[in-house]
């Protein structure tokens, strides 16, 4: 089986800008896999590509094995993308909206399909709305509707909880889990970095057009080893002879940065042996967050 999406050597330049330099990359079939990077990195001129909304300058594409320039028709029927942008027809009703689109695709007597996708996004009191009458929100998940009706077997999300509450986007994941257990691939851009760290097996970086990472989620948390040890206690400052440094504090919150766990018993150790009472503490590892930013820091 070829991979969902490859990614062979692309670059692509606008003007004097590279926005991707030499970018190669394969997602494989059934995965949930993350694309992160800071503004200006070329996340959405990659999607751009993969979707051919863009021709890359050298390198070539590859989705569910069809190439995006050479066999564009089949490369598009295999992909559904959500873009960024709130991109919408202000003239159609929300059922309206997505039966033309799946008359794009050629298909007919796809009620059933779009009306279990309405169900599962909470749209079914909105379906005989105007598009323009919609929330932000309630347009974001019509754009998901729309690059689902034609049943793709990958799915790019990029940035799709962009503005949304906090309901949408539990829904929305419950659904991009089921999505996935049916056997769809999908691509997640976002900078909601727990959304990454929960929901995605596999992570690629990007940074001024190239990859900087690129890892299993679990393998990148243990990129950077260490811990963090929170405490608060019951004053405003540590004992003078107190032989770890903290990194922050907040009152009488200390956070203390540790490199192996066996270091948490001497911390709480010589707070006992100080008269210092300890209130309550919390221990944390790194997070995908703090992943990101030494890895954008370091290249």
């Amino acid at each position: 089986m070829p991979s969902a999406i490859r990614i062979e050597a692309v670059s692509k330049n606008y003007g004097a800008l590279r926005a991707l330099d030499a970018v190669s990359l394969r997602i494989e079939t059934g995965e949930i896999f993350g694309l992160l990077g800071p503004n200006g990195a070329g996340k959405t001129t990659l999607i751009s590509v993969i979707a051919g909304l863009a021709r890359a300058d050298a390198g070539f594409v590859q989705v569910m094995g069809a190439d995006v320039v050479a066999d564009y028709r089949t490369a598009r029927r295999m992909l559904g993308v959500v873009p960024q942008e709130l991109v919408f027809d202000p003239f159609f009703t929300v059922l309206e909206t997505l039966q033309f689109q799946s008359g794009y695709f050629g298909i007919r007597n796809n009620r059933q399909w779009i009306e279990e996708i309405l169900h599962n996004l909470d749209l079914m009191s909105k379906r005989d709305s105007n598009m323009r009458s919609l929330s932000g929100g309630m347009k974001r998940r019509v754009l998901v509707a729309q690059a689902l009706v034609h049943k793709p077997p990958v799915i790019v999300l990029d940035e799709p909880t962009a503005g949304v509450d906090v309901e949408l986007r539990q829904s929305l994941w419950a659904f991009v889990r089921r999505l996935n257990a049916d056997g769809h691939t999908i691509v997640l851009t976002t900078h909601y970095l727990e959304e990454a760290e929960l929901l995605c097996s596999r992570i690629g970086m990007l940074k001024a057009g190239r990859i900087v990472a690129l890892d299993s989620t679990k393998n990148l948390l243990e990129t950077f080893p260490g811990l963090y040890l929170k405490l608060r206690l019951d004053r405003m400052e540590l004992p003078a002879r107190f032989s770890f440094h903290p990194i922050a504090q907040e009152g009488d919150l200390f956070t203390i940065r540790l490199e192996k766990l066996v270091e948490i018993e001497r911390v709480l150790a010589e707070l006992r042996n100080a008269g210092v009472a300890i209130r309550e503490f919390e221990v944390q590892a790194p997070d995908l967050e703090e992943v990101f930013v030494r890895i954008m820091n370091r290249h």
